[in-house]
């Protein structure tokens, strides 16, 4: 299997896990910042004793990177990596909001307009060309997103309403993640998982300090254990598989993939948080599916 089939397959794996992040984020009673911040953090931590055990083979990497860049292409990825990792934190905040306003389905599918956002422009930032079918594909699986969220039928409420927005806003600062990465090209995937955590931990520490204080002393044991899983599983591993793939994946089709994130998050609404389902959302699920299917078999 080549590079390209395994970074792939990786975003594969990161995408359908991290629809799954709702149902362990809404049994963690703690505001959105402060959760946002002990993820970073217990991501960091894991990435962290990773890179000591593999300490030898970490700095070889790191030497033989350095040997070919210079002084400003260094201080020019260092910038961008710390303003990923805020992107990242506010993101986070973001998203962690939208959950706590509307239903995970309409949340995660509004943030999901994200991977429009990096399609329109990748070809301006990267000069990425699409095809016919990958502009059909990318039509169609963002068809598929508005029947999701739903066609007339979303809720009128306020707080679906604020959900919704808050989604949005976390949309724009994933899409600036994303752009941001692809920029980065001389630190590896994990060295660079790691800075961006610790650059959002120095945006979130003074956020949750003004924004209501730390309150990790008053979880339960249930809440301990689903911040270890969002921190260690959901964020730590999943996060190195995610943007080690996107090293070496077109933007376009990075965007397409990125949609299994909404469709696992839509039937674990259903299946696991009881959430109803609406036709329209069973249509749109299948579109999302089969047209990043078929996408992905124009790239084979």
């Amino acid at each position: 299997m080549g590079r390209h089939h395994r970074a792939r397959a990786a975003l594969i794996v990161s995408m359908a896990v991290f629809g799954t992040l709702a149902v362990f984020v809404r049994n963690i009673p703690l505001a959105s910042g402060e959760l946002a911040l002990y993820r970073a953090v217990l991501a960091a931590m894991l990435i962290g004793v990773y890179l000591g055990i593999a300490k030898a083979r970490a700095r070889g990497k790191r030497e033989a990177a350095g040997k070919g860049l210079g002084g400003d292409s260094r201080r020019r990825e260092l910038l961008l990596l710390l303003l990923s990792g805020f992107a990242m934190g506010i993101n986070w905040i973001l998203l962690f909001q939208a959950y706590r306003f509307t239903t995970v389905s309409v949340a995660t599918l509004s943030y999901y307009f994200a991977p429009v956002l990096v399609t329109v422009a990748s070809p301006l930032l990267f000069h990425e060309k699409l095809t016919g079918r990958q502009v059909f594909c990318f039509l169609m699986s963002t068809a598929g997103v508005v029947m999701i969220v739903g066609v007339g039928g979303l809720g009128n409420s306020a707080s679906d309403l604020t959900g919704i927005l808050f989604g949005l806003g976390a949309a724009v600062f994933y899409a600036s993640v994303i752009l941001l990465n692809k920029f980065i090209r001389q630190v590896a995937g994990i060295e660079r998982t790691f800075l961006q955590f610790l650059a959002a931990i120095l945006i979130l520490v003074p956020y949750v300090a003004c924004t209501g204080g730390f309150h990790l002393g008053t979880l339960s044991s249930v809440g301990w254990v689903n911040l270890l899983i969002v921190g260690l599983f959901h964020t730590g591993v999943t996060y190195c598989l995610y943007f080690s793939s996107l090293k070496e994946l077109r933007g376009q089709e990075a965007a397409v993939l990125s949609y299994i994130d909404p469709l696992v998050a839509v039937v674990v609404s259903v299946l696991v948080l009881g959430e109803a389902v609406t036709v329209w959302q069973i249509v749109g699920g299948g579109l999302i599916l089969g047209f990043a299917i078929l996408n992905e078999r124009e790239q084979a």
